[in-house]
């Protein structure tokens, strides 16, 4: 989560919406620990990673 805040904090900052997802839990192989966060605009932007990529677009 420490690697989306800065941006998060400028977007609410700036009034944006925003939605911010959160890996709570892994079981097997994982590219992603729990903890590990991405914050998407309302533009579209996103700023850190839930994945290896596979699931970014569903979140």
């Amino acid at each position: 989560m420490r690697d989306v805040v800065a941006e998060l904090e400028t977007w609410w900052r700036a009034g944006e919406s925003v939605g911010v997802g959160t890996v709570v839990g892994t079981w097997k192989s994982a590219p992603r620990q729990p903890g590990a966060s991405m914050v998407v605009g309302a533009d579209g932007s996103v700023v850190g990673s839930v994945s290896g990529g596979c699931v970014e677009g569903a979140v």
